[in-house]
């Protein structure tokens, strides 16, 4: 169905390879039109409850496909500005996915493929991962992932990252919140395989609905109207169906009747275990390493090679 991409099904949630590696997963108009489709299709099955978006090969994504961007230079306004949308309409399309969103950084991730990142709900790094918002580098503007990556990193560190583009570490983003974690390389998956275990094992309604409350408190003034708005929405979820039967399963001392009978795992051929076997350790799994970025500074090369752009 798709040319770029690699869909992948595990219980109660999907994987969504970037399959590109022999450009270092670029984007493309396919790409980013594949993606759009396929996070829209998603959105619609009621079954997933959490995307994980990974990248095949030793690259996260390197921003722009040069043929791409080759082809960019010879259009019109009015092309240029419909390409332009598409790529802002994929990433509105991620950022309001209704399931959880775990990005899975390896390697380099550089101008577009932030924004990836800064749309999805935990992001989790490699060590060796490096970031880059190249666009400066090359007379452009990093416009379209601009809302989300300020959201994500906040406007003083967008004012380093968007005017120098320099490159920074894993631990970098780690300590200015752009990433969760950064874990090895080799623990990369076995995290991953905790935190989708606990995104499964949650509510599937207070998951979404804590999704959209966050989207919709973040930044907005404390007055009578947001405080009415919370109120409503903690009245309505009560009277849900998973908030009745998560009450009365707590009262009751017995696994409310979400839980999944069995968890999702990122390997195709892992066995997985019961929900029921590994709460515990779910609940009790912690970041190694998020802490390190406080202990460490960004890696700026000193003439690095440019890396591709497009946002």
């Amino acid at each position: 169905m798709w040319t770029t991409l690699e869909l992948e099904r595990r219980p109660h949630a999907a994987i969504v390879w970037l399959n590109r590696p022999e450009v270092r997963n670029a984007f493309n108009e396919t790409m980013i039109a594949e993606i759009t489709d396929v996070f829209r299709q998603l959105a619609e099955d009621a079954d997933v409850r959490a995307i994980v978006l990974a990248a095949r090969g030793p690259v996260f994504c390197a921003g722009g496909d040069l043929n791409w961007m080759k082809k960019m230079a010879g259009y019109s306004a009015g092309e240029n500005l419909a390409d332009a949308r598409g790529l802002a309409e994929m990433l509105r399309v991620i950022d309001t996915c209704p399931q959880a969103v775990v990005a899975r950084v390896q390697g380099a991730c550089y101008a577009g493929a932030m924004g990836l990142v800064a749309v999805s709900d935990i992001a989790i790094a490699a060590q060796e991962a490096e970031f880059c918002l190249s666009e400066t580098r090359i007379g452009l503007i990093p416009a379209t992932i601009s809302p989300y990556v300020l959201r994500a990193m906040g406007e003083r560190a967008a004012r380093r990252w968007f005017l120098s583009a320099e490159r920074f570490d894993a631990a970098h983003a780690a300590q200015i919140g752009f990433v969760h974690e950064v874990v090895p390389a080799d623990a990369l998956d076995a995290r991953l395989d905790k935190i989708l275990a606990a995104l499964v094992q949650v509510s599937p309604n207070a998951l979404r609905e804590s999704k959209t409350l966050v989207r919709d408190v973040a930044g907005r003034h404390i007055d009578a109207a947001l405080i009415d708005d919370t109120a409503e929405r903690i009245a309505a979820i009560r009277a849900s169906d998973d908030g009745r039967e998560g009450v009365r399963a707590f009262l009751e001392k017995r696994k409310p009747a979400w839980l999944p009978q069995a968890l999702p795992t990122m390997a195709a051929d892992a066995p997985a275990s019961g929900a029921a076997s590994t709460a515990s350790s779910t609940a009790a799994s912690s970041s190694a390493t998020a802490s390190a970025g406080a202990t460490s500074h960004a890696a700026v090369a000193s003439a690095p090679a440019v890396p591709r752009s497009e946002s």
